[in-house]
């Protein structure tokens, strides 16, 4: 009976849509009657309300602690969203402050003279306008009433016009910033939490291991990694359609021919091509740069784009008057002398004001920041006043995210009853069926968001697909894909559905601006061209992650929050680099180490001598353990090419068997439910029974197609795989060992001269207990402890000054016995000095010369954090994706 109301979910859903109905309302509508239908069935013709549910029902979901449906109301409570406003307010007022028409009529005149240069204008008119503003109605709009007469009067091709404007607008659902993205990311951040629970319990089912690798593990992503995984997808696609419009142009000049407008390319024309473009370009590089840096979340950037498309409208609505750009040129004064003070002076805390410096930087941190709040109000004042521009934009705002956070928590509730019915496990049970495995699956949902492209908007099925589909695909180990390259894919494949007919939106912008002479008929057939481009960029993405990957990985590593080298999820590429580096300079590593060895360190203490003579016998060790570990991989992957064949087939048997299991579990709990006191009938008993018996035949059935030989080739292939992370395991442990006694040597050393300057302080200390009261003399030795604790390696000084505070902590306080102890720091402090100061002098230099030869190869895991040209290098590797599958 699920499956029946299943139906009937997705029918009404289908009818509401098709009728017209609103889609805030057909999704959630369509959920709570098919609820109301299978609950109120539920309580006249069985056992209860929650009957006809694979999952719960109205009577659990109403019950504390069950959140299924309930959480619903926490959909737009996360704080991703709050991006979505700011960059509708940002975009809607960089449209009605007509930046879009002063760019296109300007790059029209730039590109013309080139062939296609009209069709290549709208192309980066409608990239920059995608980055800035994002409103794919409002772009479509003007390039419609600005540049389609101009490419029909110059004797354009009107399928190329059309599909080149339509295709243009809707550049700004994958060029960031983006709604579509904003969505994604917050759909996609719950999917890996889904996916992480399915792909460690398949590691444990598979192995019996309780625990996962954490370089096993599914990434997180967030709308600011989204952005930036989708700036070169976004980059090629507007190459391709640059591209096929120069390519026709060439090969049909009467298609669009070059266009020479009357006018010279003069010194007044160069400052009005750097007034219209260079403020949306330092904006684009305000947002995004700052997300790219690290500097600001979406959310700030968010807030920094409002902010900055305030101010150029505020000098917009006032063009050619006196003192229209005065707001701005005090806004870009303030940032300047911002960054100037920052610059030189640090970061500024009003509550760390120590010096006169410091007093002078917040002055004129809040000059600066007094002079960018008055741009602002007076740039706001001015879109208040002129033609009621703020006005206008609040409330379109207001009702652009009032429409998108109702489809969000309408589909919320569409997918709740989705699952409730059991749907997600159909879709689970279908993809994981089809044959060819992870890529099998993933086409089949490309296909599917395709076609309902034609169809639904890009929130609908961001927000009723993904949450279905994303959890099953991102478990998968096979393919390993990234949450970050998962969603760029789906965004590009949601864009088409602007342009697909008969329900592509931009379709619908650009007939309603087009001339009479313009044919709906050219409009679909000169959009052709543009979806397949569509789908060759997302080809070309599918087969190089690394287009998406790279720069969210990029962004990490460089950042002052990056992981640190012995992050797990880095080793496999940082041991690639090393071995790399092992294979080009092994002689100088070995000859540095052999070096270090002869070093005379025989002044140290005993423990610092064995500890150095065991790094840098584990050095040695590195070269040929890394070795091990090729050695270990390549016999890894010769075995493999045999065993990954059987072991497909076993564990998707497995996995069929372990699905009747779980359904085998229902219905043992309708048996043990049925009866005349029982919750369900004696006839639900047996047939539930029966369906058990059945089942049961199938997954004994299964179970017998595995082969006779698999657990001895099982055990086999798992021996050579463990070899290997044995190799890993024990590698890592000999570098750390190797390089961590140079650290702790170093930071010995480096402490003689703060250790110097104790001494004099031990002595006060020592001078001052006959004056002082037993009270006051531990606080003074505590102090003091505190303070030598600081340098490294002063346990014996400390020791002295231990005791002597344990003494005046006592009942009968003996100020003679604690300046004894005290007596005994002095004398351990001028030994260690003896030692140190010559470590210092002689040591030091030779033990940096050994640090510059092995830090980034045997050291490299010590370091806080890698280097920045190791950093990139790591980033290029972690961002194609990696075949675990044969690990679980």
């Amino acid at each position: 009976m699920e499956l029946f109301f299943l139906a009937i979910l997705v029918i009404l859903m289908a009818f509401a849509l098709g009728s017209g109905f609103p889609v805030a309302f057909a999704l959630p509508g369509s959920a709570i009657l098919t609820i109301g239908i299978a609950a109120a069935s539920g309580y006249l013709f069985s056992s209860g309300t929650d009957a006809f549910f694979a999952h719960g029902g109205p009577g659990q979901w109403l019950s504390a602690g069950v959140t299924n449906f309930r959480g619903i109301y926490w959909e737009a409570e996360r704080d991703t969203l709050i991006a979505i406003p700011l960059f509708v307010f940002m975009g809607i007022m960089l449209q009605r402050s007509k930046i879009a028409e002063d760019l296109l009529v300007t790059m029209a005149r730039l590109f013309g003279p080139v062939p296609g240069g009209l069709g290549i204008s709208v192309v980066f008119v409608g990239a920059l306008l995608a980055a800035t503003t994002g409103i794919v109605g409002a772009t479509v709009v003007a390039m419609g009433l600005i540049s389609l007469p101009a490419m029909l009067r110059n004797n354009y091709s009107v399928p190329l016009a059309t599909g080149t404007i339509a295709a243009s607008g809707t550049l700004g659902q994958i060029i960031p910033p983006s709604i579509v993205l904003i969505i994604l990311a917050d759909q996609l951040a719950s999917a890996v939490d889904q996916a992480g629970s399915i792909r460690q319990a398949l590691y444990k089912s598979s192995t019996g291991e309780l625990s996962m690798p954490s370089d096993f593990a599914i990434v997180s992503t967030s709308a600011g990694e989204m952005f930036l995984g989708a700036f070169l997808p976004g980059l090629v696609l507007v190459g391709l359609y640059m591209l096929f419009i120069l390519g026709f142009a060439l090969v049909n000049p009467k298609a669009a021919p070059a266009v020479h407008e009357s006018g010279s390319f003069n010194r007044q024309f160069a400052v009005k091509v750097f007034v219209t473009l260079v403020p949306p370009l330092a904006l684009i590089f305000l947002v995004l740069g700052s997300i790219i840096a690290g500097v600001a979340t979406v959310n700030q950037a968010g807030a920094i784009g409002a902010v900055g498309a305030m101010i150029m409208a505020g000098y917009r609505l006032r063009e050619g008057e006196r003192g229209a750009y005065t707001p701005a040129i005090i806004a870009i004064l303030a940032l300047l002398g911002l960054a100037v003070v920052i610059g030189f002076m640090g970061e500024i805390n009003i509550k760390r004001i120590y010096t006169s410096e410091d007093m002078l930087g917040l002055v004129l941190a809040l000059i600066a920041v007094s002079l960018l709040a008055i741009a602002v109000l007076w740039s706001g004042w001015r879109t208040l006043k002129l033609e009621e521009t703020l006005r206008g934009v609040m409330v379109e705002t207001a009702k652009t995210t009032s429409l998108v956070f109702i489809i969000l928590l309408g589909a919320a509730m569409l997918t709740s009853a989705f699952r409730a019915f059991g749907g997600e496990e159909l879709v689970k049970e279908f993809l994981q069926g089809l044959p060819g495995g992870f890529w099998a699956q993933f086409l089949i949902v490309m296909l599917v968001i395709f076609i309902l492209g034609f169809f639904l908007d890009f929130i609908e099925i961001a927000v009723v697909v993904v949450p279905i589909v994303a959890p099953i695909l991102l478990a998968d180990p096979s393919a390993n894909v990234t949450a970050v390259w998962l969603g760029v894919m789906i965004g590009l494949n949601i864009q088409t559905s602007f342009l697909t007919p008969p329900f592509g939106f931009a379709l619908f912008y650009l007939r309603g601006v087009a001339p009479a002479v313009v044919k709906t008929i050219d409009m679909y057939k000169g959009v052709i061209a543009f979806i397949a481009l569509q789908i060759l960029a997302l080809g070309i993405v599918g087969l190089y992650p690394q287009l998406v990957n790279y720069l969210p990985n990029r962004s990490s590593l460089l950042s002052e929050t990056a992981p640190p080298p012995k992050n797990p999820r880095l080793q496999y590429c940082m041991e690639t680099l090393v071995y790399e580096d092992f294979q080009k300079n092994g002689d100088t590593i070995l000859s540095a180490i052999k070096t270090a060895e002869a070093i005379d360190v025989s002044y140290l203490p005993k423990g610092l001598q064995k500890d150095l003579a065991g790094g840098f016998e584990k050095a040695r060790d590195a070269i040929p353990q890394m070795t091990a570990i090729v050695d270990a991989e390549t016999a890894v992957t010769e075995a493999s090419g045999e065993y990954r064949p059987v072991h497909q087939f076993v564990r998707a048997l497995e996995r069929d068997a372990r699905r009747i299991d779980e359904r085998i579990e229902e219905l043992k709990v309708i048996v043990s439910r049925s009866g005349p006191t029982g919750v369900y009938t004696a006839e639900q008993g047996e047939r539930a029974q029966k369906r058990i018996d059945t089942l049961q035949v199938q997954h004994d059935e299964l179970l017998a197609q595995i082969p006779a030989d698999w657990d001895a080739v099982h055990d086999t292939f798992a021996a050579i795989q463990k070899a290997e992370n044995q190799a890993r395991q024990t590698y890592r442990r000999t570098v750390d060992q190797a390089y961590e006694p140079v650290v702790e040597v170093r930071a010995v050393l480096s402490g003689a001269e703060a250790l110097a300057a104790k001494e004099a302080e031990i002595v006060a200390v020592k001078d001052a207990l006959a004056t002082l009261s037993p009270e006051d003399a531990v606080a003074r030795i505590e102090e003091l402890r505190s303070s030598v604790g600081e340098v490294e390696g002063t346990s014996d000084i400390r020791k002295g000054l231990s005791e002597a505070r344990k003494i005046m902590r006592s009942k009968t306080p003996d100020a003679a016995e604690a300046s004894a102890e005290l007596d005994k720091s002095l004398a351990a402090l001028a030994e260690d000095l003896e030692w140190r100061s010559k470590g210092a002098s002689e040591l030091l230099p030779k033990l940096a010369e050994y640090e510059a030869v092995v830090e980034r190869n045997i050291g490299l895991r010590q370091l806080p954090r890698l280097p920045d040209d190791m950093a990139l290098d790591v980033a290029g590797c972690l961002s194609g994706h990696r075949d675990v599958s044969l690990n679980f």
